[in-house]
């Protein structure tokens, strides 16, 4: 057994990435709140300031506030109150450790199940310091953000647990967990669909779909799955299903009650549909070059062949990607995963006035970074000295990110620097 695929090397590999998040963001106990949504998640809410309590937790479950059902999320607010009181750097802190368990997840996750021990390092690197993070994790009221991909990570791992040793206790755990996650942020509803990819690839449960012999990234989970049709896949997820409709209609009666989803009359679908096409491109750019960020993008109007163009764009690499599934199975799966899970946030129901948002890349560019680790791989594989360039790039890039994620950190530090730099990058509006 190599050395880099035991226990200690993943020790090690986990304290890492432990420490290239704690160094950019430890800089957040100084801050202070931020005076958008702040006000309302914990510093202005007398339910979560007095801390955890019978009638804060019965409100938590009743409550349909700030446009949304998440009684999870206003519980581990309460928590912290409890715990710091009105103390924005300890807030600040329990989002830090939430980031660290996802990345550390994350890491544990892919390696498991495709046993590629750099690869999955990789996209743990890229998810931990990429600055388009920035906001999920140095915004105290995006608690819900890294609370609810926390569930999801777990969830994932639950589910893993459960189709290499199948059972009724198992499955109830993955339901469970599932839900939990729905309550931290209803955003999880896209996660049945990634489970569907994952039974594609890495865990190669689709039957008559295999990835060709000796293709890039295929499984090599141990024991071997046993195939099954994709209607079966689909019908084995029902009640999570079930709880994705349920938590649609909540999370659809909170919006709606509190006005703040946006009209058909004041904004009518064909822009909605515009803006979200050329948006999937854009948070595409900004992976491979962030700036400018800001914490609000105005919305503006979409030339309509700009739309047009992002839609050929959009349809063209699906259907490349959908050829090459067989032998690259990682690329259809991963771009799926990010055009899926955007699809909550991407703004076809227009909650608020923003055109997109740094927080939304959270979950959907675990995707794209699978893409890029594994495709490196797959395009250097006739290099000499592969492991040597690519140790070397993976450090240059992961440094970068280091850098940026730091700037962009900064600027969170009170309301004041926060929207003063939005308004120097995103121009006059």
């Amino acid at each position: 057994m190599s050395w880099f695929t035991t226990r200690r090397a993943q020790i090690l590999v986990c304290l890492l990435l432990a420490l290239a998040i704690l160094l950019p963001y430890l800089q957040v106990r100084h801050f202070d709140f931020i005076t958008l949504d702040d006000d309302m998640y914990v510093f202005h809410n007398p339910f979560v300031m007095a801390g955890l309590t019978w009638k804060g937790i019965k409100w938590a479950f009743i409550a349909q506030y700030a446009s949304n059902w998440h009684p999870l999320t206003w519980l581990s607010h309460m928590l912290d109150a409890q715990l710091y009181g009105p103390w924005a750097g300890g807030h600040h802190l329990t989002n830090i450790v939430f980031h660290i368990a996802n990345t550390i997840l994350l890491f544990l996750f892919l390696n498991r199940v495709t046993r590629a021990f750099w690869r999955s390092a990789l996209v743990a690197g890229l998810f931990a310091l990429h600055p388009l993070h920035v906001e999920s994790v140095a915004w105290v009221a995006e608690r819900k953000d890294v609370l609810s991909a926390f569930f999801w990570m777990i969830t994932m791992w639950a589910y893993v647990g459960y189709v290499i040793t199948p059972s009724k206790w198992r499955y109830l755990a993955v339901v469970l967990l599932f839900a939990l996650g729905l309550m931290a942020k209803p955003m999880l509803v896209t996660l049945p669909f990634v489970l569907l990819l994952l039974d594609y690839w890495p865990l190669g449960r689709v039957r008559g779909l295999a990835p060709e012999a000796g293709a890039s990234g295929a499984s090599t989970l141990q024991p071997e799955l046993p195939k099954q049709g994709y209607w079966y896949l689909i019908k084995e997820k029902i009640p999570l299903f079930a709880l994705v409709v349920l938590s649609c209609l909540i999370t659809m009666s909170a919006q709606a009650g509190s006005g703040s989803v946006m009209p058909l009359d004041i904004r009518p679908l064909s822009p909605r549909i515009a803006n979200a096409l050329v948006t999937y491109i854009e948070y595409v750019v900004k992976m491979f070059w962030p700036p400018p960020m800001a914490m609000f993008y105005p919305l503006a109007p979409v030339p309509w062949w700009k739309a047009m163009a992002a839609l050929i764009v959009l349809l063209t690499v699906s259907a490349m990607l959908i050829a090459r599934a067989r032998r690259s199975p990682y690329l259809a799966v991963g771009w799926f995963w990010y055009l899926g899970t955007m699809v909550p946030v991407i703004g076809l129901v227009q909650v608020g006035g923003q055109a997109m948002a740094d927080r939304y890349t959270y979950i959907p560019f675990i995707g794209l970074f699978i893409i890029v680790s594994w495709g490196i791989c797959e395009l250097t594989a006739s290099w000499r000295f592969q492991k040597a360039i690519l140790a070397a790039g993976g450090a240059v890039l992961l440094s970068a990110c280091f850098w940026a994620t730091w700037v962009q950190v900064g600027f969170w530090r009170n309301s004041e620097t926060l929207f003063l730099h939005a308004i120097q990058v995103t121009g006059p509006n």
